[in-house]
């Protein structure tokens, strides 16, 4: 298991020096952040004093070799436009993001385990034929698209539930937080119902056909054979075989939602990283840009490490067969 572990890892620092190289690379192609901090009525011999002061006129392999020394550091560089550590203002809007992106897939969770193994044990029901008709129907529609729909009915139709912003917020730790106010808490349905609904479609249909094809394997048939009893069929033996593909995916698409927080973010101007990303897009503020994209790799490469050692813990062949 130690090796199986170090060879993971092993490859997860792989895959971040190739997401660092990738994203710093584009940096010089995202516009001039000394035009954007100076403005038009600077000096060229001041702005092109500015670019050697930041490091700008430097060789890319320069450049990059004192980028991935200072990133060891805890140093992503400085934002050009918070005139702070990109680090600093990264982290200060991770926790909307991880607050929006937990609740998202909570309810991914809790809704479709349930709905997922009702449409495997009873595949010919109306109930289950209707679920699996909504959800082609909720695969092919864009979250953003979602949200509108969400804002035109609950908040400017019904006017149950705010439309916009994070609502109030306490301070934990350093950790703003709106679990723990009312007004937070209701500020953040729409936008986890808005993100949810790009996976939980495909949990759906996931769960439903991993356990459908467990249920026709020799062992289950065994089981039903020896008398056992429904509930112990169905949920100790079958699901917890289903549960095994749907950890790998789940790593992948939590990795994704995290990504697509972005276009949520920009609906519901949830001020967390998606919505400073594209800020950091628009003022050319590549530094925070190079940061963002390196914070979200790592988030996606520690999560799916993470799953890969679950599922090395929970099904032992995949050790055996990495070894060989």
């Amino acid at each position: 298991m130690f090796a199986f572990i170090v060879k993971r890892v092993t490859q997860a620092i792989f895959v971040m020096l190739v997401i660092s190289f990738i994203g710093f690379s584009i940096r010089q192609q995202i516009g001039d952040p000394v035009r954007d901090i100076v403005g038009e009525r600077v000096s060229v011999e001041e702005r092109e004093a500015l670019r050697d002061k930041l490091g700008l006129n430097d060789p890319f392999v320069m450049q990059y070799v004192r980028f991935v020394r200072n990133a060891l550091q805890g140093d992503l560089g400085h934002s050009f436009f918070f005139k702070r550590p990109a680090l600093e203002v990264i982290f200060d809007k991770a926790p909307a993001t991880l607050e929006l992106v937990f609740v998202s897939s909570l309810l991914v969770i809790l809704i479709s385990i349930p709905i997922g193994v009702y449409a495997a044990i009873n595949p010919r029901n109306w109930f289950s034929r209707l679920i699996m008709g909504c959800s082609i129907v909720g695969v092919s529609i864009p979250v953003f698209l979602t949200a509108i729909l969400l804002i035109y009915l609950f908040s400017v139709e019904l006017q149950w539930l705010p439309s916009y912003g994070r609502g109030d917020t306490v301070n934990v730790w350093g950790w703003q937080t709106g679990f723990l106010t009312f007004d937070g808490l209701k500020h953040l349905i729409l936008p986890s119902i808005a993100l949810s609904s790009i996976m939980l479609p495909l949990f759906i249909r996931l769960i439903r056909s991993e356990m459908m094809e467990v249920l026709e394997t020799e062992y289950i048939k065994f089981a039903w054979a020896k008398g056992l009893h429904r509930w112990r069929v169905w949920f100790l033996h079958a699901f917890k075989n289903t549960l095994l593909p749907v950890i790998t995916v789940g790593g992948v698409q939590i990795g994704i939602m995290i990504a697509y927080t972005i276009l949520t973010e920009t609906v519901f101007q949830w001020q967390g990283m998606g919505f400073m990303f594209l800020e950091a897009v628009e003022r050319s503020d590549t530094s925070l840009l190079v940061a963002y994209m390196v914070v979200v790799g790592a988030l996606f490469v520690v999560v799916n490490t993470v799953v890969d050692v679950i599922y090395g813990l929970v099904n032992p062949m995949v050790r055996v067969a990495g070894r060989k």
